[in-house]
C-alpha cells in the first residue's frame, strides 16, 4: 500500500514508549522489552496502519506482540490508532511493541531464543510476477527464515483475498516442511478461526464480492 509522507511519523515514534528503533540490538532479547515477561510472543509482519494489531492486542492482554513494517508513515498511523483503542479500553499501552525492518532481512531481528508463538500475515503484497514471487512473504525462502525463529510448535496464521498468492502458498508451507491445520476459500462463510478481526483490506476486498481465502499452518 502507497501512502503519502507524514512528517509527524517519524518524531512522534521515536517519543513513543512502544516503539523501538533498534531492532537489530534486541535480537535474542524481545522478552525483556515487555512489562510481563511470562506471557508468549506473537508476531504480524506488515502491520500496515495497525487496524488488525491494535484491535487484537487488546483483546488478549495475556499475549506479547511485535508488529513489523517499513514505511515510517505506516508506523505513525499505527501508533495512533494503537493509543486510541487502549485509550478507549482505559488501558495502558503494555502488550505491544512497533519496530520499522525489512521483512526480508527478518533474521538480522529475531533469534530461536525469541521463542515466536505465532505469526500473523495479513493481504500481503502478491508480487504476480514470476521474477518477483520469491518476495513474497509466504514463499519457501521466507518460510525457512520464519522457522529459524518459530517455537517448535509456532503457528502461521495467513489471510489474502489473492487466488494465486493463496494456492502457490499452500505449496510453499507444504514445501517448508509446515503441517496445514485449517484452510478456507471463503472465510466470513467458513470460519477457520474464532473471533475473525477484519483489516482494512479485507473491508474493502468484501465489500467488492472478493472471498477471503486463509489458512493455517503449524511446525
Amino acid at each position: 500500500m502507497r501512502i503519502r509522507f507524514k512528517p509527524w511519523a517519524r518524531p512522534e515514534l521515536e517519543a513513543s514508549e512502544f516503539y523501538r528503533d533498534n531492532p537489530e540490538e534486541l535480537k535474542g532479547e524481545w522478552i525483556e522489552e515487555f512489562k510481563n515477561k511470562e506471557n508468549p510472543i506473537h508476531l504480524e509482519l506488515g502491520c500496515g496502519k495497525g487496524q488488525f494489531i491494535s484491535k487484537l492486542a487488546v483483546q488478549n492482554p495475556e499475549i506479547n506482540y511485535i508488529a513489523i513494517d517499513l514505511v515510517d508513515a505506516m508506523l505513525g498511523l499505527a501508533k495512533r490508532n494503537i493509543e486510541q483503542i487502549y485509550k478507549e479500553a482505559n488501558r495502558e499501552v503494555d502488550n505491544v511493541i512497533l519496530t520499522r525492518f525489512d521483512i526480508e532481512r527478518i533474521l538480522l531481528i529475531l533469534a530461536k531464543k525469541d521463542n515466536i508463538k505465532r505469526i500473523y500475515i495479513n493481504f500481503c503484497n502478491p508480487w504476480p510476477k514470476g521474477k518477483h514471487r520469491k518476495k513474497r512473504l509466504t514463499h519457501t525462502r521466507q518460510l525457512e527464515k520464519y522457522k529459524q525463529f518459530l517455537s517448535d510448535d509456532g503457528e502461521i496464521y495467513f489471510k489474502t483475498d489473492d487466488d494465486d498468492l493463496f494456492n502457490a502458498s499452500i505449496t510453499y508451507f507444504e514445501e517448508s516442511g509446515f503441517k496445514i491445520l485449517a484452510k478456507t476459500y471463503d472465510l466470513h462463510s467458513e470460519p477457520i478461526w474464532e473471533n475473525n478481526i477484519e483489516t482494512e483490506h479485507e473491508k474493502m476486498f468484501t465489500e467488492q464480492g472478493i472471498k477471503i481465502k486463509a489458512l493455517i499452518a503449524k511446525l
